[in-house]
């Protein structure tokens, strides 16, 4: 019978710390941070580990010959228990959005239940999968936003997505190695992320009140007050999480065009998991939350140490 710790293998419980930002980003975009955003977090993860658990019981064969180590192969988790786990996961991350959300998270839970499970059943191993995967990560940030205007948060997604790219298309190469162009490739992307994550948005224009011209007067327009220094350290926080980001995840790649060893792929792709959350903190700082977003982002140095322990990819 299973334990829990083979479970936890099984769908890459350490992992799943990189999940709950994707939500709080979203809201955070859209200017919907309430008291429903833990709980679309909750169905978040639990999508997350149903498609982990799904993407080991689709890969049992593959897994048999490069991965024996892992918990269906070495038979410490039976094959149906597996899918079933995926299937029951499934169903309660749906019923949490749904809960949550109303109408409209699972407007946008459903989508992304179906590409996490056609993800795993179809596209990985194909041309599209780093995209299916990408809209994956994209949808779990729309979910946060599920309450407000999409729009706002597709920034945000659309980021968030493109990280998810970089780091997928580096997973397919785990196991045989990669030839220097691929990273090179992935980190030009993290470059563009980072550049999107770190830019400013566009401040609001502010009214300020004028004096009733006097006759023959014209009426007094201020100057706009200099910027408080709150003000200056709420811009420069989202720029100093993308370089946290850029820091950790661009290194581990940079080794990977230095020797493309299986190893080295596999290193960049579990920093490119792990380092996620920094990225999400500098997003949802970027839409005003600071210390939200530094709360978020503080889930990659514990994300980093449990992947010690538990292996995230």
């Amino acid at each position: 019978m299973a334990t829990l710790a083979d479970l936890a293998e099984l769908v890459r419980a350490p992992a799943a710390l990189s999940v709950p930002g994707d939500v709080v980003a979203g809201a955070a975009a859209a200017g919907v941070l309430d008291r429903r955003t833990p709980a679309l977090a909750g169905a978040s993860v639990l999508l997350y580990w149903a498609g982990m658990a799904a993407n080991d019981w689709a890969d049992r064969r593959l897994d048999a010959v490069e991965r024996p180590e892992r918990p269906i192969p070495s038979g410490r988790v039976h094959p149906g228990a597996a899918v079933g786990l995926a299937a029951g996961l499934t169903a309660a991350g749906l019923g949490l959005a749904a809960a949550a959300g109303g109408r409209r998270a699972t407007a946008v839970a459903v989508p992304l239940a179906v590409a996490v499970w056609g993800y795993d059943l179809r596209a990985k191993n194909t041309a599209a999968g780093p995209a299916v995967m990408a809209a994956c990560r994209g949808l779990d940030v729309l979910l946060g936003a599920a309450g407000g205007r999409l729009t706002r948060a597709l920034p945000a997604a659309l980021t968030v997505a493109a990280h998810t790219w970089t780091v997928t298309a580096l997973s397919r190469r785990e196991v045989t190695g990669a030839d220097a162009t691929l990273p090179l490739g992935t980190l030009a992307g993290t470059a563009l992320v980072a550049a999107s994550a770190a830019a400013a948005p566009r401040p609001r224009p502010e009214r300020r009140p004028t004096r009733p011209p006097a006759d023959g007067d014209v009426t007094e327009r201020r100057a706009p007050a200099p910027r408080s220094r709150r003000a200056a350290l709420a811009a420069a926080l989202p720029a100093a999480l993308t370089a946290w980001y850029a820091a950790g995840y661009g290194r581990a790649q940079a080794r990977v065009v230095a020797d493309p060893s299986a190893g080295r792929v596999r290193a960049a792709v579990g920093a490119g998991i792990t380092g996620l959350p920094a990225l999400q903190g500098a997003l949802t700082a970027r839409s005003g939350a600071g210390l939200l977003g530094l709360a978020v982002a503080a889930a990659a140095p514990l994300g980093r140490r449990l992947a010690r322990r538990v292996s995230p990819t």
